[in-house]
């Protein structure tokens, strides 16, 4: 059987930044190119229903497809559904049959297992992304910055393209924090910072 993880602890401390983001904030930059705190936070709202998709095997055509396609937003009732698609897809994966056999997510096939691991390292990098933009602390637990870890670490031996599972990895310190290391594996910069 694969192994598990319990989306549960960063699923409700996503929702806990995004219940703090104000309407002020919703069009400042984030650590994502191109994508403001709306954006990522439209982002967070359509993976949750495709990864909760993903967890049942059952493929809804409108949330199959590739998420850089479009410029996601949230809608008016973001703060009512932002953190009930989050629970829901914490609860999806609690399931030991959504973590075997395949599964398919913005419109690749892959195993079960490889999409829970990309579905939780989503809600970390995301949520840092959204914490760093809006001036919060993070502190994810370490289950699920592990789980992000082993998902971005390059594996070795392979086919010696650099540019990781998100985007080309930032050098860090081998002894900085795991959740320093994690972010720079994703490709983005953990001394980021928005601008004042």
């Amino acid at each position: 059987m694969a192994d598990m993880f319990d989306f549960g602890p960063q699923a409700r401390l996503v929702a806990r930044i995004a219940e703090r983001i104000t309407d002020e904030q919703l069009a400042a930059p984030t650590p994502c190119p191109e994508y403001a705190v709306r954006n990522v936070l439209g982002h967070v709202l359509g993976l949750s229903h495709a990864f909760d998709r993903a967890a049942h095997k059952d493929f809804v055509p409108e949330l199959d497809r590739d998420p850089g396609s479009t410029l996601p937003d949230i809608g008016p009732g973001w703060r009512a559904d932002l953190p009930k698609a989050l629970a829901t897809l914490a609860d999806a994966w609690r399931d030991p049959a959504a973590w075997e056999g395949m599964t398919r997510a913005g419109g690749i096939d892959l195993p079960g297992e490889v999409a829970g691991l990309v579905a939780l390292d989503e809600l970390v990098v995301h949520g840092w992304d959204l914490a760093r933009a809006t001036g919060q602390e993070y502190a994810p637990d370490e289950a699920s910055l592990r789980a992000a870890e082993a998902l971005l670490t390059p594996v070795e031996g392979g086919d010696g393209d650099d540019s990781g599972f998100f985007g080309t990895p930032v050098p860090v310190a081998d002894d900085a924090p795991l959740l320093d290391r994690v972010i720079g594996l994703s490709g983005r910069d953990p001394r980021w910072a928005a601008r004042s």
